[in-house]
């Protein structure tokens, strides 16, 4: 079993190295199916191990300046403010209606996901060559020209974050990332980089939150998790370089349907 935790823990860092989304929405499913735990047990777990996974990947983007610094900051705010709201929606839900929620947000996710990137055209040089709609934040050289639309864009990006951080125990890249593929022409290095960096920062205030309220499981299976979610967000750092990213946020979406049928199963037709 604990082999078997630190495994997970490993893919689950490996994939959120590579695409800046995913670990978390998948780290609750592996928690749950594999290792046989409830939501309200998996989440704050899974939650601790992907924003520390996620601030060694931020750490190593720092050292490449890709990261978007006030546009996750922000982001990063509004969505610890309201982290504490979903961490207390989770405790009120009954089991079987937080896995039809998570699931439900998996495949909207996966979808949105699929088709954020076939939208997101890259030129030679890694930068979105489609002409900005009005209502898109404007981006001039990678970085972000702030007006009020961006700013109330950002804002949305983190409240939703913040939520779904507090409530399903996920990071929040699965939305970051097909949001700012979505509303910007930042490179897709630059949103997985900004990602990471907001991860990490939530997930430290709802840890912190959830750790206060005696909801983290400080088992050695746990530690296990949490440390190989580690090594595998290094891994996935390296290998990002030499895998087309495009191809695999692609397969990303297809393994979050797969999974997320499979949590429905398992959870709520099943049981």
């Amino acid at each position: 079993m604990l082999i078997l935790a630190a495994a997970l823990g490993s893919l689950i860092g490996m994939v959120l190295g590579l695409t800046g989304a995913g670990g978390g929405i998948l780290a609750v499913p592996a928690l749950t199916l594999v290792l046989g735990w409830s939501m309200t047990q998996s989440a704050p777990v899974a939650l601790l191990a992907v924003g520390a996974a996620a601030a060694v990947g931020a750490m190593s983007a720092h050292k490449k300046g890709l990261v978007r610094y006030r546009a996750a900051m922000l982001i990063s705010i509004c969505g610890m403010l309201v982290a504490p709201l979903g961490q207390h929606w989770a405790h009120l839900l009954p089991e079987r209606w937080l896995t039809l929620i998570f699931s439900s947000v998996m495949i909207v996710v996966a979808v949105r996901l699929w088709h954020s990137v076939s939208a997101h055209t890259l030129s030679d040089d890694g930068v979105d060559t489609d002409l900005l709609r009005p209502r898109r934040i404007k981006v001039k050289t990678g970085r972000i020209v702030w007006n009020r639309t961006s700013f109330t864009t950002l804002s949305l990006i983190g409240v939703l974050t913040g939520l779904t951080t507090g409530l399903l125990g996920v990071g929040g890249g699965f939305i970051i990332v097909p949001a700012l593929l979505r509303c910007s022409n930042i490179t897709l290095d630059g949103i997985v980089a900004t990602s990471l960096m907001v991860i990490a920062l939530i997930s430290s205030g709802a840890v912190i939150s959830a750790w206060t309220g005696g909801h983290i499981d400080p088992s050695a299976t746990a530690g296990l998790f949490i440390g190989g979610a580690m090594l595998g967000m290094l891994l996935g750092r390296l290998l990002t370089e030499h895998l087309p990213k495009q191809a695999v946020l692609r397969m990303l979406s297809v393994l979050i349907v797969v999974v997320s049928l499979a949590m429905l199963y398992s959870k709520v037709f099943v049981a």
